[in-house]
């Protein structure tokens, strides 16, 4: 008898337990549908506006957004030769990319606008066609997968260019710049006193 008394408390204990579990199941299970709902709608508005966005090179700027060189006007991003790009989706720029074409690669913002210009002036006396190499002097993004989806974007009109074969960056010398440009397939060229270059590979179908 005293066995039985001692064991009555321990199972109306477990009964509660279990009757808890099963006032909470259906909860949780609530819980998790609806998760996966929200994760579904998200992934779907994300792969609506990544198919839907296009590139687009532009007249300027809002050089303040810039969180990499925010001192470089408007003038200087479209001299000679430079070029804005970005990209759009249902009549807003989620993400830009600011070019500077030349012959050589740049360690530093002076170097970039000497070679730039020198490029320029040559294809003047030439073919019209501005350097060899496009050098991405700084890229940001308003949307998630903006920065990710300009770089390949801009990939692939460079491999449709006849005069561009290479396509290298001026990047700040941060840890930041390394992990973006290292995770969407560059490779390190130089580290420079300020800056380090990375290079995406381009390879031209004949």
């Amino acid at each position: 008898m005293e066995l039985k008394k001692k064991l009555r408390p321990s199972i109306k204990a477990r009964l509660r337990k279990m009757g808890l579990k099963s006032k909470l199941k259906p909860k949780i299970q609530e819980q998790i549908i609806k998760n996966k709902k929200l994760i579904n709608k998200n992934l779907d508005n994300f792969f609506d506006w990544i198919k839907g966005a296009e590139l687009v090179e532009l007249k300027e700027c809002d050089v303040s957004e810039d969180p990499v060189r925010p001192e470089l006007d408007n003038v200087f991003r479209r001299s000679y030769g430079r070029k804005i790009y970005g990209v759009k989706y249902m009549g807003e720029i989620h993400a830009v990319m600011c070019f500077a074409y030349t012959n050589e690669i740049p360690k530093n913002v002076e170097e970039l606008g000497k070679f730039s210009h020198d490029a320029f002036l040559q294809s003047a006396h030439r073919d019209q066609k501005v350097g060899q190499i496009a050098i991405a002097y700084t890229v940001w993004s308003k949307k998630k997968g903006g920065g990710k989806l300009i770089v390949k974007e801009v990939f692939k009109k460079i491999k449709k260019s006849n005069h561009l074969n290479r396509l290298v960056t001026l990047s700040p010398l941060t840890e930041m710049a390394r992990k973006f440009h290292i995770n969407n397939g560059a490779k390190l060229v130089q580290v420079n006193e300020t800056t380090q270059n990375f290079e995406y590979k381009i390879i031209k179908k004949n």
